[in-house]
């Protein structure tokens, strides 16, 4: 998985990711849960963000943590020991390069992986060959073409667009939320199921305003406006009015959506 992270590795993406984790924790995991005695590969692990909420939800499983990144792994490390955690090993290994043995594990976890690959379909074909017949594998992923929001604004949308296109242009797909399903079947895996988590965000949930409208999607977007500049592919002045616009949809009177797509197939 030679692509180019588009988010970066600084402590503020890992804030926001953490962020992310935190408020999207019920949403995206309420229903992951593996019996005592599984191994679980989690492939992917970044910082951190997710391994620590899987490992306290499911604490008689053992799972293995894998990132591309040292400075990843050394983080989960970090985050693992902090949270007292003594089911999760964590490793630096590439995805397409596994060093473990076929039929390796009873599930495999894969979250926000996919979008930053320019093979999913071999990612995944990968992957399920780590696992042993009627183990499970479960995707999640997000997509940025089904954010929508009040007040309405195009400049928004172009600044959302300008994250979408800098992704591509790094090998992987911002929209890929949406092929979920068609993805996991083309690997090979059964029985796919694919639900669609959806984030509402009004001042009714100021958890969910800060949190996610603000911490986690917004920030996202700004995150890439020296880069999206540098890339011919907005100029400061219209990035800067999108996200104004985002976080004007953070007022009293706004109101955010974005749609998840969790997926679940057995080998």
């Amino acid at each position: 998985m030679s692509e180019a992270y588009v988010h970066g590795y600084d402590a503020r993406a890992n804030d926001r990711l953490r962020d992310q984790a935190a408020t999207l924790v019920d949403l995206l995991h309420s229903d992951t849960v593996y019996p005592a005695g599984s191994l679980v590969l989690e492939a992917g692990c970044g910082v951190g963000a997710q391994t620590i909420t899987l490992a306290r939800r499911s604490p008689g499983a053992r799972f293995t943590s894998i990132d591309l990144s040292a400075e990843s792994v050394a983080e989960t490390q970090r985050c693992v020991r902090a949270a007292g955690l003594t089911n999760v090993h964590v490793q630096q290994a590439e995805i397409f390069d596994l060093p473990f043995a076929p039929k390796s594990f009873d599930h495999v976890f894969v979250c926000f992986v996919l979008e930053h690959v320019s093979e999913p379909v071999e990612a995944l074909v990968t992957l399920r060959q780590m696992l042993r017949r009627g183990g499970t594998m479960t995707v999640i992923e997000g997509d940025h073409g089904s954010a929508y929001f009040h007040p309405e604004s195009s400049a928004a949308q172009h600044a959302i667009r300008c994250q979408i296109e800098l992704q591509r242009l790094a090998g992987g797909n911002a929209l890929i939320g949406r092929q979920v399903c068609p993805l996991m079947v083309e690997a090979g895996l059964n029985a796919v199921r694919v639900s669609p988590r959806m984030v509402y965000v009004d001042s009714s949930r100021p958890e969910l305003v800060e949190g996610f409208t603000k911490k986690t999607f917004t920030a996202m977007i700004e995150g890439v406006r020296e880069a999206a500049i540098a890339a011919g592919i907005t100029d400061p002045e219209a990035f800067d009015a999108g996200v104004r616009d985002l976080y004007r949809t953070a007022e009293a009177d706004g109101v955010f959506c974005y749609t998840f797509f969790k997926g679940v197939g057995t080998a």
